[in-house]
């Protein structure tokens, strides 16, 4: 999603809050949750869950070791939740040409370094770059070179942007901040 003007360029960001993030939190929870309760049914010597009764269960080793699985399950299902009700990852790229500015903002995990902007004077901008991937594991990502600064990456690993869409892409900001675009 983004706006546009003739002179300002924001792309928002989406951030963790996403289908699958989601349904991977949710889907985790569940089997961990199964795994603890399997555990405490064969320590208790009652069923928890009627699906495993705990006669076929022994506590010493599988309990233990399923206690300890869905225990670690649970760790893991919380950080995901946590990553989705902070939205980490999510913010905004701004390009604005009057002011001949551009930032990046980001969210992050909560403390010190929760807000991360970083901004760049346009005439710093060397080039656009594509890295184009084939294969298997195709991907294309852009990139935006700063001068004494290195690449930035502009599209996130997970966008699977056809090479089509990325060029389209690519065209519309070198145009817009009038800067070339490398391919390699």
């Amino acid at each position: 999603m983004s706006w546009r003007s003739k002179r300002i360029w924001i792309e928002l960001i989406r951030g963790s809050r996403k289908t699958s993030n989601f349904c991977w939190a949710f889907i985790l929870f569940l089997g961990s949750l199964g795994f603890l309760l399997v555990g405490i049914s064969s320590y208790l010597g009652k069923n928890l869950i009627s699906l495993f009764p705990f006669q076929q269960i022994i506590f010493f080793p599988q309990g233990i070791i399923m206690s300890f699985y869905g225990i670690a399950g649970l760790f893991i299902s919380a950080y995901l939740w946590c990553t989705i009700s902070w939205n980490v990852g999510s913010g905004y790229d701004r390009f604005d040409r009057k002011e001949g500015i551009v930032c990046f903002f980001r969210w992050g995990f909560p403390g010190k370094s929760r807000r991360i902007l970083l901004r760049f004077l346009m005439k710093d901008i060397q080039s656009l770059s594509i890295e184009a991937k084939e294969g298997l594991f195709a991907r294309h990502v852009l990139y935006m070179e700063i001068r004494g600064q290195g690449a930035f990456p502009l599209t996130r690993t997970d966008e699977n942007f056809t090479a089509r869409e990325m060029e389209q892409k690519a065209a519309e900001l070198a145009y817009f901040l009038r800067v070339p675009i490398e391919v390699f």
